[in-house]
Parts: structure tokens; sequence; C-alpha cells
């Protein structure tokens, strides 16, 4: 059997991952398994009444039936600065059986917390940041495994679209479908939009993506869910999607369909549907539309009703 790794003297998990950040602890906390854990594991919630002297005290512990002992701070954002000057001078000189592992949403590099517990290692510092763009698919794919699930790209989406991205809230959506498919099973887009309950806001690019798709029940349900907003920014984004189709349609015609991203400048991810949306429209199409959005921009602009004026060119993108 491997031996575990040797433990560093100090650790920080930052960034807003908190699955991650609560992964690391609970590999962390398993080192200090066994008949004297309550005494070899301590959890501290940094909090402004926290003392310098009582986490010294802790860290400054020696194990009871065991070669290590585990300090766990919580939030260590919210350290005062007397105990993190105190943590500071403590790393330089730590107690040789004892592991500190901070986690943190956030910590500047510039403090010299952060940069006394870079100092203990290249590993010292583990990164939750938070899975975003066209890392975050992958991911919700990988956590979908963890459940025993598979989950197509669109599903995938549906479900950060709905949930947002807070890996605890996927997590525990996919717990949930697991748990409703009999303990794994494919999660398809039907399964997400029969039984995920929407509590994340709407996405712009969201409803862009689906009148592209002329998906018209949806981008009308998108729209409803992104009333309130500006009426006259949201036409103004329907044209640029608009012109970005044009584009494409108009490379793909010239054969030179791979140079979308350059043209449009943006990254290859970001529009690595827009070829085969464009190819939802018939030739001229896209062109008229544009002048449908020019004359709904001038409408709104007029005092023309938000939700009118706007439905009806949805319905004309997506060719009703």
């Amino acid at each position: 059997m491997a031996q575990a790794p040797q433990l560093l003297a100090a650790y920080l998990a930052v960034g807003p991952d908190e699955l991650k950040r609560k992964e690391t602890l609970s590999r962390l906390k398993a080192r200090a398994a066994g008949p004297f854990e309550a005494f070899n594991l301590e959890e501290i919630e940094a909090s402004a009444d926290l003392e310098p002297q009582t986490l010294l005290s802790s860290l400054n512990t020696l194990p009871m039936g065991a070669d290590r002992r585990i300090v766990v701070v919580e939030n260590a954002e919210k350290l005062s600065k007397p105990v993190s000057e105190a943590l500071v001078k403590y790393l330089a000189n730590p107690n040789e059986a004892c592991t500190l592992c901070l986690t943190a949403t956030t910590l500047a590099k510039t403090t010299r917390l952060y940069k006394a517990l870079a100092k203990v290692g290249p590993k010292a510092v583990i990164d939750c940041s938070a899975k975003k763009g066209r890392d975050l698919l992958p991911y919700v794919q990988k956590l979908a495994r963890s459940h025993n699930l598979t989950i197509s790209s669109d599903a995938a989406s549906e479900l950060t679209a709905r949930v947002g991205e807070s890996s605890t809230m996927l997590d525990t959506q996919l717990a949930s479908l697991s748990a409703l498919l009999g303990g794994g099973g494919n999660v398809t887009l039907g399964l997400v939009e029969s039984n995920v309950a929407r509590v994340a806001e709407v996405k712009p690019w969201e409803f862009l993506d689906r009148l592209a798709q002329r998906d018209l029940a949806r981008s009308l349900q998108l729209l409803r869910l992104l009333d309130g907003g500006s009426a006259i920014g949201l036409c103004s984004l329907v044209c640029g999607r608009v012109r970005e189709l044009i584009c494409a349609k108009s490379l793909a015609a010239r054969g030179e369909g791979g140079l979308v991203a350059k043209e449009l400048k943006k990254q290859d991810w970001q529009v690595r549907n827009i070829g085969r949306w464009a190819g939802n429209f018939r030739d001229g199409e896209l062109e008229l539309l544009l002048s449908k959005c020019a004359d709904a921009d001038a409408a709104l602009k007029s005092g023309a009703d938000e939700r009118s004026t706007l439905t009806a060119l949805v319905c004309s993108v997506c060719g009703r």
C-alpha cells in the first residue's frame, strides 16, 4: 500500500470554488482520523474575536498518539491584522508536528500572509478558482461521473444556466438527478428542463444562443425572464448576434469558416457553434432580419410597447 505523501507545514485553499475547498479539507482532515481525532484535529472559524495567542497555542500543541496534528482555519480573509501577522511570524518557524490549513474565498497575493504561505512550498497554495467559459462544461461532466451519470453538452449547459456556476449547487443538483434515475444513468436536456428549477439569473448570451438556434418557445421563455432590463439594449444584442451570423455565413460561403473567431475578435470556444447556427438561415434571410432589428430599435426609441416589439422581433428571427 502506497504511503501517504508528507504534509507541508501549511496550506492555503483559496478561491470561490466551495466544493474544491471542501474536498481539500476532507482529504486533509482524513489524515487526523483515529482514536485521538478529537485532539489532533481542530477547526477554527476566523472572526474578529479570534486572539493571536489562541491560534498560536493550538498550532504549537503536539499531537497525541499520532505523528501530526491538523489545524483548520476557515474564512481566512476575515482574520484580523494581529492574527494575520502572528501567523506570518509563526510560518517562519512552524511546529513540525502540525499542519495548518487556511481556506479563503479570496486572499490577495500581495498580502504578507499569502506570501508567507506561498514560501512554505510549491504546493502550499491550492487554487480553487471557479470554472468558467469553456472549462465549465467539462467540469460539470466530470462532476456527473462522480455520481455515476453521463450528461450531454446541451444538458450540462442548461444545468449551469439554471443553477449558476456554483460547484456546490451543481454537485447537489447532479446528486438529486442521480437519485431520480435510481443511482446513475444518462442526464438529458429534457430531464434537466423537467426537474431542475431555475435559481440563477438568465444570462443574455443564453437567450442569444437559443435565438440563433431558432428555438422559439425557449427564446420567448428566456425573453420573459429577462423582462425588466433595457429593451433597447436587448435589441442591440439581438442585432449584434444577427451580424455575427451574417459574418459566419459569408465566411462559410467562401470556404473560410475557420476564420470566424478571428473576424469577430473572439476566442474559438466562444464561436464554436456560430457557423452551424448560421446554416439555419436561408440566403438573404439574415440581411432582412438585420433590417427588422433596425426597425425594432427605432420603434423602441419612439416609445413603442417593449414587450410586443421584442416578442415580434424574436418571432421573426425564429422564422415565425
